[in-house]
């Protein structure tokens, strides 16, 4: 399997975007219109953040999913019996967030999400007219007014050498939403599964934006874009003593957006929340 790298200025690049969208879940983009700058700005003020005793003060809201979520209290992958090696802040635009960090955050929310509202109607522009049928409204209908997108600022610490045995950075999961966009981590590790359940690298340059479809669009879909699973695996020599920092976009309908017969997009959500562990 090979994850399609786009230029995003390409006369053909909808196309071509969501025909690797439809081929392997996923879809690198470069020339794209996040600026690298900002996005490494934010990595290194969280990081600080994340080192800092200041994070204690913004224990995540088991009712409203924003905050800092500990190590302690991080994600197990649906089907796994051991937690993530991560910690990660939700941002949402109602939500929490450190008064010096917010404006750069803010910023890279806003920019992300015009972003990803556009590769969604790319995503409906290119799908089969057969399954388009399903989708109950039109994909970029579905976020407008969301409150939902969530900013997701990931760190994986360094590895201490006593972690549990088999315990990764991320285990394998698909997510939960429509899009996530993902600048390219300070760290590589993410791997995608194929087909034939093989593990492939995910082109990681800096500068390059990773997307890929989450399982809500999976299921208005009727499958045609699949959900791949993903993971992030444990780095060793050097990179084991270094932290990995991300800052996935998860782009979220608004709870009452139909997506199948079986689900709306917030009975979907309490559902895998509750399947993670973070809700109960």
């Amino acid at each position: 399997m090979n994850v399609r790298v786009v230029d995003y200025r390409a006369p053909d690049a909808a196309e071509q975007f969501t025909r690797s969208l439809h081929e392997t879940g996923f879809g690198v983009l470069t020339n794209h219109p996040i600026p690298q700058d900002l996005v490494e700005k934010i990595y290194a003020e969280w990081l600080g953040f994340f080192n800092s005793e200041e994070k204690f003060d913004y224990a995540f809201s088991v009712e409203k999913q924003d905050g800092w979520f500990s190590p302690e209290v991080s994600e197990t992958a649906k089907g796994a019996t051991l937690k993530d090696i991560k910690e990660y802040f939700h941002i949402y635009p109602w939500g929490r967030v450190p008064p010096a960090l917010k404006a750069d955050a803010d910023r890279y929310y806003g920019i992300a999400n015009q972003l990803a509202q556009e590769l969604l109607s790319w995503v409906q522009q290119y799908t089969p007219s057969d399954i388009a049928a399903n989708y109950r409204e039109p994909l970029s209908h579905m976020i407008e007014g969301s409150q939902q997108t969530l900013l997701r600022v990931l760190r994986y610490p360094p590895l201490t050498g006593n972690e549990p045995a088999g315990s990764l950075r991320a285990a394998a999961h698909g997510d939960i939403n429509l899009l996530t966009i993902l600048p390219a981590a300070n760290e590589p590790g993410l791997q995608v599964q194929d087909k034939h359940g093989d593990w492939i690298d995910v082109p990681c340059d800096f500068g390059t934006l990773v997307v890929n479809i989450g399982d809500m669009l999976q299921e208005a879909s009727a499958g045609y874009y699949p959900s791949t699973q993903h993971r992030v695996v444990n780095p060793s020599g050097e990179g084991a003593k270094k932290s990995r920092v991300s800052l996935p976009l998860f782009l979220h309908p608004r709870p009452e957006v139909v997506l199948s017969d079986r689900h709306t997009a917030g009975s979907y959500l309490d559902e895998r929340l509750r399947e993670l562990g973070v809700k109960m």
